[in-house]
């Protein structure tokens, strides 16, 4: 009789972990499905977006190239750059590309502003910050910044540099 209430006890207890082990396996098949429908229609949907802008940024660059500007030189620079360690001098051709003819005419106008602006801030370059696109690429941010403050409507899209050498003395 004490057998058999041992094995009574024994068989609840083994039910038990049976079930627990069923529920853990059965949670996992729920965690592992969850992350797979995740992974499928959230992070490919995430994905389409990210092609889409993508495509959509192509389109605007193709449709900005279309609709160029006015091209006007403003002129070259030779300028020393601010190094400590060496005498460095920047040459570097400015031209920007203007919105239409009433911006030009101003651009004109305001030349010698324009142009005072633009040596200033080379002026204050270091070879070390020009010598990467990325360095080049604020360059021309700033310079069209400077450009579009002196202008009373602004109307400069785009800074290109046709001419840009760093040379050490």
């Amino acid at each position: 009789m004490a057998e058999e209430t041992k094995e009574q006890e024994e068989q609840p207890k083994g039910g038990k972990k049976k079930l627990l082990i069923l529920l853990v396996v059965l949670l996992l098949l729920i965690g592992g499905g969850g992350g797979a429908a995740y992974k499928f229609l959230v992070l490919d949907k995430q994905k389409e977006k990210q092609e889409e802008n993508k495509a959509e940024k192509i389109q605007e660059e193709i449709r900005n190239v279309e609709n160029i500007g006015i091209m006007f030189e403003v002129g070259t620079f030779v300028v020393n750059l601010a190094d400590k360690d060496a005498d460095r001098y920047l040459k570097v051709t400015v031209i920007l590309e203007i919105e239409n003819e009433q911006v030009k005419q101003e651009v004109e106008k305001r030349l010698p502003q324009i142009k005072d602006s633009i040596t200033t801030l080379l002026l204050t370059k270091t070879s070390r910050e020009l010598r990467t696109a990325e360095g080049v690429e604020r360059l021309k941010e700033e310079i069209l910044r400077r450009v579009n403050a002196i202008l009373p409507l602004g109307g400069v899209k785009n800074v290109y540099f046709t001419d840009f050498v760093i040379q050490t003395a």
